[in-house]
Parts: structure tokens; C-alpha cells; sequence
């Protein structure tokens, strides 16, 4: 396969998205146990478990399915947050990306609302549509999650249905069930507008 996902230190304002590595593994412990109040259909691991988190990413991104990012504070030098990309579709050919979802996120309760998830989206997709030059871009969460569905709805990407019994659930107790996913996408088409009004919507939080 000529196409690989390893990417680039993504360099913005507010966050700097770099490779995720166990040297982020302090400060991601202490950004998962800020406050777990908006983790409850997510996949957040507690303190204990962030070294075997990023061996498990690093196992996936090993088989070329995921490449993860430490979101890095610019202001503090900390990480405060995951984000990646994740299942990418080539073309026919096989050479060139198609399509890869933007997923597996999290962020401290600190840096939410701050204008960091904003900023660390606009350069993932700035770079799936300008570096790779995909034709979309997938988001999805948990069809319950009403936070995160008006957060993805907040970047521009659109409401596209919901796929039942899509995928395995992250929601406490439902070990072992599957969860209905509320799909979003934002296609090459959308990207020019979508930009815009990420960086206005950025510009907001310097």
C-alpha cells in the first residue's frame, strides 16, 4: 500500500496536535481525572490505565488503521487531550486516501469550551483535504450524546442519520453491547465554507 497515515506535528495557535507517545502519558493522567462528568460515552481512560491506552493506539496504529495526536496546550505545554485519525478508505487504486474518519477524542474538562477542540479540528481536516486531498471526512458518536453531537455539529460537519447497533458502546455498564451511532461527515464540496467558519470561530478564542 503507497498511502500511509503517519502525520506531521499539526502546529495552530491554541493547541499543537503531536504523534501521541507515552512521554504525554503524565499529563494525559492528570487531564482524564480533572473531571469525568462529560466521559460518560466516551473512551477516556482513568490515570491508571493511560499507559496501556497509548499501547493500544500504537497497536492500531501499527496495523495502519488509526494515527493518534497528544493535544498539547500551546499556553501550558501540557497535554490535555486525544484526538486521531482513524479508519482510512483508499481508492481503488489503492494509493491514494479517500476517505478517514476524525474520532477517538478527548480533552480535559479544563480545556473544554476554550477554543482547543475547535482549533485541533480545523487542522486535521485542514490536512485531510489539502494534504491528502480526501473527498471526506466521517465523524460519529454515540447517538445518545448530545454534547458531543452539538460539538461536532459546532465545526461544520453534517447530521447524516444514525446507523443502529453500529458499533461497540463506551457508556458505563453496557460492556459487551452495541451502541447506535449518530454519523456526521464534511465532504471536499463543504470544506472552503467549513474552513471559514472554523477560523472565525477560532480567531474568537486568541
Amino acid at each position: 500500500m503507497g498511502f500511509t497515515m503517519a502525520g506531521p506535528v499539526l502546529e495552530g495557535d491554541l493547541v499543537r496536535l503531536e504523534p501521541l507517545e507515552h512521554r504525554h502519558a503524565a499529563d494525559l493522567a492528570m487531564a482524564a481525572e480533572e473531571d469525568r462528568g462529560s466521559y460518560g460515552f466516551t473512551w477516556v481512560p482513568r490515570a491508571a490505565e493511560v499507559a496501556e491506552y497509548i499501547d493500544s493506539h500504537a497497536a492500531r496504529t501499527a496495523a495502519g488503521k488509526l494515527a493518534p495526536y497528544a493535544q498539547v496546550d500551546r499556553a501550558s505545554g501540557r497535554a490535555v487531550g486525544v484526538t486521531s485519525f482513524w479508519d482510512p478508505r483508499l481508492w481503488p487504486a489503492g494509493d491514494r486516501l479517500c476517505a478517514v474518519e476524525v474520532g477517538f477524542t478527548w480533552l480535559a474538562a479544563s480545556a473544554q469550551g476554550t477554543g482547543v477542540n475547535s482549533e485541533a479540528k480545523y487542522l486535521l481536516f485542514r490536512h485531510a483535504f489539502e494534504t491528502w486531498e480526501v473527498a471526506r471526512v466521517d465523524l460519529k458518536t454515540d447517538a445518545r450524546n448530545r454534547r458531543s453531537r452539538a460539538a461536532i455539529e459546532a465545526v461544520g460537519a453534517r447530521f447524516e442519520g444514525v446507523l443502529r447497533n453500529w458499533s461497540p458502546s463506551w457508556a458505563p455498564g453496557e460492556d459487551g453491547r452495541l451502541r447506535d451511532s449518530a454519523i456526521f461527515s464534511i465532504i471536499a464540496e463543504e470544506w472552503p465554507e467549513c474552513r471559514a467558519g472554523l477560523e472565525k470561530r477560532i480567531a474568537r478564542s486568541l
